[in-house]
Order: structure tokens, then sequence, then C-alpha cells
């Protein structure tokens, strides 16, 4: 099978240079000065292991490739980028063709469905970082990730296996689950610190913070009835697989990346935004969610650093009394 890694960033570029140097037929799509750096010198993976270079096929349109029916495109871009690469994929590649979401927050699976029949979903837990086009660096070592997959909206069919089988090959941890997306719903309500990381400095204020966002995410997908793997299950399943690699600070998360990039966007509607949509829906208020998310993207339009506000002003903010 061709792997066609659409998003060659953080995880994305990780991701397609380890099943590169597992000698699969992979090929990326990448955007910009990333993309111009691969094509000119490839795509340097840093890890414990040393800098290795691969050298891959890769555009930015998934119509270069040689997209065919026994493609896997492993969807690797940010959540609210989803729709301009399914406009992509729709266009040039073959309904038949496996759409693996390898991607944080709970929105992109039914995105991918309403184009495509066979899709996965997979639950991504891989602290890796991109800052510098044409690099990648992976952060855990030697298990790099763990990227436990199954059906969506559930179950397991004869796709699964041989794309776990490729990410097993390629260093990571992979089993299939017939309840992917009750562990994808887990690690949303990881994620939903996600903004606050970015946003705030470090101090327990933004930890109170996070604590806030996560008990409104428990209690919208409570009330949503939806099925949420239990902590004490994710925590089990994590165990002490992923281990610094010692290969350079990884200072933030993804969102954190995005905006120390300057990429102008991030995909924050898709995880605390998540929440708030939930909460709408099903009656429940969302107001830390709520303000994380705008204050979110005001530090994206104004191009601001991370870190560069305290959250114990959002605290205030929302402790205020209401007036009458």
């Amino acid at each position: 099978m061709r792997i066609i890694v659409y998003g060659a960033g953080a995880i994305g570029g990780v991701l397609g240079a380890r099943l590169a140097l597992a000698s699969y037929d992979v090929a990326l799509v990448a955007r910009g000065a990333h993309l111009d750096a691969v094509r000119a010198d490839g795509l340097t993976l840093r890890s414990a292991d040393g800098d290795q270079v691969v050298r891959l096929p890769a555009s930015d349109t998934v119509a270069d490739l040689s997209p065919g029916a026994d493609s896997v495109v492993l969807l690797a871009v940010k959540s609210h980028q989803t729709a301009a690469a399914l406009d992509d994929l729709v266009e040039h590649v073959p309904q038949d063709a496996t759409i693996v979401c390898v991607q944080n927050g709970v929105a992109n699976e039914a995105a991918c469905l309403r184009l495509f029949p066979h899709v996965l979903a997979v639950t991504v837990m891989m602290p890796t970082t991109h800052l510098e086009p044409g690099v990648v660096v992976q952060n855990s070592h030697p298990v790099p990730g763990l990227l436990d997959l199954g059906r969506f909206p559930g179950g397991r069919d004869e796709r699964c296996e041989p794309v776990a089988a490729a990410f097993r090959a390629a260093g990571f941890e992979s089993v299939v689950r017939d309840d992917a997306m009750a562990w994808k719903h887990r690690k949303l309500l990881m994620n939903l610190g996600n903004a606050a990381q970015a946003c705030f400095a470090d101090d327990d204020d933004r930890a109170t913070l996070v604590a806030r966002v996560r008990e409104e995410g428990e209690r919208v997908l409570a009330t949503a009835g939806i099925a949420v793997t239990s902590a004490a299950d994710d925590a089990a399943r994590r165990g002490d697989l992923l281990t610094d690699s010692g290969v350079g600070p990884r200072s933030g998360g993804s969102t954190w990346q995005s905006l120390a990039r300057g990429q102008g966007s991030v995909e924050t509607d898709y995880l605390n935004g998540e929440v708030s949509l939930l909460g709408r829906l099903h009656g429940v208020p969302t107001p830390a969610n709520d303000v994380v998310r705008v204050v979110m993207a005001e530090q994206v339009r104004a191009g601001a650093r991370p870190g560069a506000r305290r959250a114990g002003d959002l605290l205030a903010l929302l402790d205020a009394p209401v007036s009458r």
C-alpha cells in the first residue's frame, strides 16, 4: 500500500519519516517553507538515535502523489484544516482508499465519512515538535508514541490491522479498538488545556484554569451521553511508555507550537469549541471553555507569543459576580 501523509508537521512528519525508515512507500503533503525544505534537502527526523534524513515524494496537493484505491491517507492536519484537505482528497483520491484521522479533536472522522466510506480513528499520544522547516523532532524514546485505532463510528474491519501493523513496524505502540472514539474523547479532555498552555504564563492560576475547562468538559460529555474511556484506563494504557528522549526542549504542545511559529491559526475551535458546542446543544454552561476559545483567537490575531497573558486575570473575570 502507498501511505500518503497529509500534513507533514510534528505528528505527520515524525510518523511519515519513521514509516519510510521501516521501508513503507510513503509520500507527503506539506506547505510553504517546510515543503520547500523537504524537497530541497529531505525531511530530517531528529531523535535520540541522531539525525536521519529521509527523501520522500512531497507536494502541496495529493494530486501529484499517485493515490490509488489501495492508498492509505494519514490525515495529520489540524482539525480546522480538515475541510481544505478534504477538498483536495475528494477530487483526487479514489473512494475505496482508507482515510485515517491521526488528529486531535472528535469532529474530523464524521467530516471524512461524509465523503469517504472507509474512515479510521486514531488516538494520538505522541510528543513531537516542529518549529523549523524541514525538521521534525521525536521527543519520546525508544517508543515514539501510542497510536491506537479503530473503525469510525465503531467496531473494526479488515482495514484496521494492516494500518496498526504499519505503525508497529515503525516503532509505535498500536492496537485495534472497537471503541476508538471513547478513547479520542478522553484525549479531547486532555487537549482542553492546550490553549491555556499556549496563551498563559506557567503558574498556579493556569493550572486552576486547565482543571476548570476539563471539569466542564467532563460534565458536558456526561450530560450528552457520550462514551469516554476512564482516566484510569487511559493512564494504564500510557504507563511509562512515553519517556523523554532528551533531544531538545519541548516547550509546549501542538497549540503552543502553532502560536510560536506564528502560523496564524490554531485548532482551539475544535477542542474547547467542541465543549462549547455540546454545552449549547445540551443546556450545560461552559464559561471557562467559551472564554479560553475567545482569548486564544485574540492571541492569534495579535500575533502574540506563547505565555503572553496571565491566567489569573481570566479567572478573576470568570469568578466576578454577575450584575443584575
